[in-house]
């Protein structure tokens, strides 16, 4: 009996390109509502993390869309590199955000109220935000996709700032410890500067797109 042909590559290829699609909106519409949810619970207490968190997830927002924006053409490796700099700024603007409120809390220019607004989203994202990540993750690398990665690892970074965001809240609110969350996040600004680095060279996918799609063909870089 003669096994079933495998599917055209092209047709892989198309499928794992409208996924991604599909998990950038969900990204872009769950980090929508996170802002502005983050921004009015930060306002109302006067707490710079959750102002912060808010602000991350719009940088959030416009990672993903610049992996929207590559995927709505054509040829989506054409704007590869243009998608992978957007991806690397908004790396490097998380980075500096997240470095200058870190040090302003430090420094006594925050002192937070305790809020379960804040407390319930950041729990809600540290859930949500790593099975977005994994998933993008997974589809980027099969399809060869950098700048999907690369966005997959933002998403990564703001699941381990809402982890930092509900420890420094959480902490706040039993222990009266303000500056925990600054602490962590001058952590998760050195790794996201790290990240922006990578992206900016073309470093965030190494292997040829033939070994990650199983093409038999020769070693095209995917960046």
């Amino acid at each position: 009996m003669i096994p079933a042909a495998a599917p055209a590559p092209s047709v892989r290829r198309l499928l794992l390109q409208r996924r991604i699609r599909w998990i950038v909106a969900a990204t872009i519409t769950y980090n929508v509502l996170e802002a502005v949810i983050a921004l009015a619970a930060g306002r109302a207490a006067s707490s710079s993390a959750l102002i912060g968190f808010g602000l991350d997830s719009i940088v959030e927002v416009l990672s993903a869309a610049a992996v929207a924006w590559q995927f709505a053409g054509p040829d989506p490796h054409r704007r590869e590199k243009v998608a992978l700099k957007v991806i690397a700024i908004s790396f490097f603007g998380l980075a500096a955000f997240v470095t200058v409120d870190a040090l302003r809390s430090l420094l006594g220019a925050a002192d937070p109220d305790h809020s379960p607004v804040g407390i319930a989203l950041a729990a809600v994202s540290v859930v949500i935000m790593p099975v977005l990540s994994w998933f993008e993750r997974r589809t980027g690398r099969e399809l060869g996709s950098a700048s999907a990665i690369a966005d997959s690892k933002q998403t990564l970074i703001c699941s381990y700032l809402s982890a930092a965001v509900l420890l420094g809240l959480v902490a706040n609110s039993l222990l009266g410890w303000a500056w925990a969350d600054a602490v962590a996040a001058l952590v998760i600004a050195v790794f996201a500067l790290r990240e922006g680095l990578e992206a900016w060279r073309g470093d965030a996918c190494k292997q040829p797109v033939s070994a990650l799609v199983g093409e038999s063909e020769g070693g095209e870089s995917c960046c």
